[in-house]
């Protein structure tokens, strides 16, 4: 897997006082150079910001830059009693939950679905299943009864269910009203 399938790699770039901050995302295609460093000293990585629109100086050279990586899931991860409300209700961006038992046969045909939307929106949703029998608490609280069923959140809230093996056009449609542009 290629890394800008697996991150997303920003520098963060502040002045001595505090002043400015500049977040500049790296494209897909730009190269990283990583300076060679020698036992765990504080590294002194400098980087030259050319968007001049964020800052007042387009040629200036701030200290103190670090990277931060942002893991980017592409793949539908596991959540259960337990994990819920980490995983799903505090969640920031858009959750998409599927309800399932390992029994079901309209569950297995629709799991490749779920698993290209994961990739599809991969950073923009987030793409969990449950499975019904192992934690059945949940299933519970939000009235599960039939399978598979589709939950979708949004800032902790559920905001819309699809129940059944549907195309996946209908998942899309349902994602693409709670993803941000």
């Amino acid at each position: 897997m290629a890394l800008e399938n697996c991150l997303q790699l920003s520098t963060v770039t502040t002045a001595r006082a505090g002043a400015i901050h500049c977040y500049q995302p790296f494209s897909s295609k730009e190269k990283l150079n990583f300076p060679n460093s020698t036992g765990l000293k504080k590294p002194n990585l400098v980087f030259s910001v050319s968007s001049p629109s964020s800052l007042r100086s387009s040629s200036a050279k701030y200290q103190k830059s670090r990277i931060i990586c942002k893991a980017i899931v592409n793949e539908v991860q596991v959540v259960s009693d337990s994990s819920w409300n980490n995983l799903v209700i505090a969640n920031e961006s858009p959750v998409l939950v599927e309800f399932w038992a390992p029994w079901c046969g309209p569950c297995r045909m629709i799991a490749p679905v779920i698993d290209e939307l994961a990739k599809e929106y991969a950073g923009k949703i987030a793409c969990y299943k449950l499975n019904t029998d192992e934690s059945p608490n949940t299933a519970s609280t939000y009235g599960i009864r039939s399978i598979p069923t589709v939950l979708f959140f949004k800032n902790g809230e559920k905001k819309e269910s699809v129940i059944g093996a549907v195309p996946k056009s209908t998942l899309s449609a349902a994602v693409e009203k709670y993803v941000d542009v």
